[in-house]
């Protein structure tokens, strides 16, 4: 195996923990408006998140690191033809973090409803486009001789992307339900579980006819496999939902996750970005990566710095483990009543 094979998978595995760690942040912004019921419950929900959101994202920026390093040609030809969905996502994050950070630093009803406002929005518009994205990414755009995108907008908005849109919206959100069932106490936990499986019964439909669609158009044996994976994690993950079994249920949801990205990548391979006006056209993995010197360099650094961002972030989660309701939220200042 070459080296630029061997950090597609790289890339691969950078982008899925993203939307594994992310998709359930996004879940959570989402269900603020969908679950909570009061204020004292979107803070339980946004409480459940607030150790680790930022930590989250920390995968988005290696991904994209290593994507410009890996392959600048798939950076650019990616980020140039797709800037506005990016610039939308990348403005979401920017007023998601300030959201997460301004929300509690004054008392007005006024104050704290418009930055719980921006919380939702901001998660589910990235969670949209993010699907939006990588279904063009896979099932291929406009790109020319000298690896331009030629395409327009409206063309990154066709049937098999706005399904992929949706498919991401509502897995990341069931996602989310499952982790706010496993990170809280109370009648907030039995209203999530109810919630994940309504959320899980859509996801199922919208990951078979998106999933099934990529696969007739390129699938492999291996994102054939990967496929079966994702449909029986997400019924095992229904499953111990009803149970009750949270731990198991949200493990068996970031299954699902990780096997439907990764369907994504395995379909994709060995191509990076597809040409729909010439197979000629597209960009591989060998003709968008950078020269084996700096691929070498690349893997030395990984190697060390990897196994540290695991460690700690998988520490943070340790710490702040514990379940929580809305008996662990102080009485609201007199100014939020």
């Amino acid at each position: 195996m070459h080296l630029h094979d061997v950090w597609f998978v790289l890339i691969a595995v950078l982008w899925t923990g993203y939307f594994f760690l992310e998709g359930f942040d996004f879940g959570i912004g989402v269900l603020t408006r969908l679950l909570a019921r009061d204020r004292a419950e979107r803070r339980v929900l946004i409480n459940t998140i607030g150790p680790v959101w930022d930590g989250n994202e920390v995968w988005l920026l290696t991904a994209a690191g290593g994507t410009f390093a890996a392959f600048p040609d798939w950076y650019a030809t990616l980020f140039s033809g797709f800037y506005l969905p990016l610039l939308a996502i990348l403005i979401c994050l920017i007023v998601r973090g300030v959201a997460f950070e301004y929300r509690h630093k004054r008392g007005e009803d006024r104050w704290q409803r418009g930055w719980e406002q921006a919380i939702f929005w901001t998660s589910l518009l990235p969670a949209f486009l993010w699907g939006v994205v990588f279904a063009n990414i896979v099932h291929g755009v406009a790109i020319d001789q000298q690896k331009n995108y030629v395409g327009g907008l409206g063309d990154l908005f066709k049937p098999y992307a706005l399904l992929g849109g949706l498919l991401t919206l509502v897995l990341f959100t069931f996602h989310g339900a499952v982790f706010a069932a496993l990170k809280t106490v109370g009648e907030i936990r039995g209203r999530a579980r109810a919630l994940a499986l309504r959320l899980g019964l859509v996801t199922a439909v919208l990951a078979l006819v998106f999933l099934g669609w990529t696969q007739s158009h390129q699938g492999t044996g291996w994102s054939l496999v990967a496929l079966a994976v994702a449909v029986l994690a997400l019924v095992g993950a229904l499953v111990a939902n009803q149970l009750a079994r949270e731990g198991w249920a949200f493990t068996l949801s970031g299954l699902t996750v990780v096997a439907a990205v990764a369907m994504l990548f395995l379909a994709l391979f060995p191509n990076v970005m597809p040409s729909t006006l010439n197979p000629a056209y597209s960009l591989t993995v060998t003709s968008a990566s950078s020269s084996p010197y700096t691929l070498k360099v690349m893997s030395v650094v990984a190697a060390v710095f990897t196994p540290l961002v695991l460690l700690y972030q998988g520490w943070t989660y340790w710490v702040f483990r514990k379940r929580i309701g809305v008996q662990h939220i102080p009485a609201a200042h007199p100014a939020e009543v």
